[in-house]
């Protein structure tokens, strides 16, 4: 199913931001060159909002003790990570972002 998350205009580039879809976060980022990607707001490494963190071409950094994880795959790039992040395909309508999430 995909989920309305915002305007395209409403998310600037080499931004994130947190969106609960349910009763789940989602961290949705826009890289500097404008790529839009979406990913488990929940740092693998500690109960800590990846949303917040530092946006990068290929990554998103957490702010608490520097994992970086892809942002194509979710798959950890740092320690003190080691475990995968959920990616989630987004689609862009008519300079809307759209999620595709199943609960």
């Amino acid at each position: 199913m995909a989920v309305r998350i915002c305007a395209l205009e409403d998310l600037k580039p080499g931004k994130a931001i947190r969106v609960k879809v349910g009763d789940h976060a989602l961290a949705i980022v826009r890289t500097p060159n404008g790529e839009v990607k979406a990913l488990d707001d929940k740092c693998s490494h500690g109960e800590i909002s990846l949303s917040e963190g530092f946006v990068d071409n290929e990554t998103i950094e957490c702010w608490a003790h520097g994992a970086k994880f892809d942002l194509n795959t979710g798959k950890p790039l740092s320690l003190p990570a080691y475990e995968p992040v959920r990616t989630y395909e987004v689609l862009i309508e008519n300079d809307e972002i759209f999620v595709e999430y199943e609960g």
